[in-house]
């Protein structure tokens, strides 16, 4: 098994808490992982991603040059990263904030108004949470049980409070994903 993600949008937008509770939630199922989470000096606004990587056996790098599933949660991150999808991958586009287009892509998109829905349960900020229930159901990594049992340890203290809004979030991502066909 082996599963080489980035997931990518501005700073702010959860990217990298998105990378690292995912990365977490595998590693507590018994699979090796890497999280490389790079953003830019301006944190909020600038550019975020995370790259993650995702194996049974031993993982050499932690950059993702030729990803097998791409998150975009905005253009400059599509038009940055949809031309490095590895053949047959798997792009999940937050289609709110980005147009898909501009090339031939090798594998199979996916279009999700991951803001609009976030923002239908009352936060946008639980985009990243849409685009992570949507994945993980794709992706079949985890049960959703487990998924959200690793959300719940990583929202702790203040931010106990928001475990429920980014459930609904996660779980309003699967349905999304189930009504999901390919978009071109």
């Amino acid at each position: 098994m082996l599963e080489r993600v980035i997931v990518a949008g501005f700073g702010g937008q959860g990217v990298v808490f998105f990378g690292k509770l995912l990365a977490q939630a595998v590693m507590h199922e018994g699979r090796n992982v890497i999280c490389f989470p790079a953003y830019g000096p301006e944190v909020r606004g600038g550019r975020a991603n995370c790259h993650v990587t995702i194996s049974s056996g031993e993982i050499f790098s932690p950059m993702v040059a030729q990803p097998d599933t791409l998150i975009v949660m905005n253009q400059p991150s599509w038009d940055f990263y949809s031309p490095r999808l590895g053949p047959g991958g798997l792009i999940l586009a937050n289609t709110s904030l980005l147009t898909p287009g501009g090339g031939q892509l090798s594998g199979r998109l996916l279009c999700l108004r991951a803001t609009d829905l976030a923002n239908d349960l009352g936060d946008v900020r639980v985009a990243n949470m849409v685009m992570l229930g949507a994945y993980n159901h794709v992706r079949e990594l985890l049960p959703v049980e487990a998924l959200l049992e690793h959300l719940r340890a990583a929202l702790t203290g203040g931010k106990a409070a928001l475990f429920d809004l980014n459930r609904q979030a996660i779980h309003k991502g699967i349905e999304a994903a189930r009504g999901a066909s390919p978009c071109y």
